[in-house]
């Protein structure tokens, strides 16, 4: 017997973005390179390597965000443990609401994801780092 989704992935992001401020392109190059503002990519390592990152934004692929915000995992990295606003983004901003709704979800505040993601920070003339 087939599965039956009762709820499809637009329907999770729209319930993320009523959880997680999404901004425009505009507002996060505004946020860009502020001392308090911390970029989170949360996009698969290939895609870094094949497209380059926000320079200054910390990689923590999807998977592992969770793991990394909570001070008691063993897995947990001091940037999450910081007094700043974190701004999320994947390469085209579901994944980012989806991530920034479970970062709201555990108490990390404020959070914030990009419309549109890294690519349409790169179409609007975003900064765009060296691969790593």
């Amino acid at each position: 017997m087939p599965q039956k989704i009762t709820k499809g992935i637009y329907t999770l992001v729209e319930e993320a973005n009523q959880v997680v401020e999404e901004i425009s392109v505009e507002e996060a190059k505004a946020l860009f390179g502020q001392d308090d503002v911390q970029f989170i990519d949360i996009r698969d390592v290939r895609e870094l390597q094949r497209d380059g990152m926000i320079p200054g934004a910390f990689h923590c692929p999807r998977g592992m965000l969770e793991f990394w915000i909570d001070p008691e995992s063993p897995y947990a990295k001091p940037v999450f443990q910081q007094d700043v606003t974190y701004v999320l983004y994947c390469a085209g901003g579901l994944r980012s609401a989806l991530a920034g709704r479970a970062a709201v979800e555990m108490g990390l505040q404020p959070v914030k994801h990009i419309h549109g993601g890294f690519g349409a920070w790169k179409a609007e003339g975003g900064e765009v780092g060296e691969k790593p």
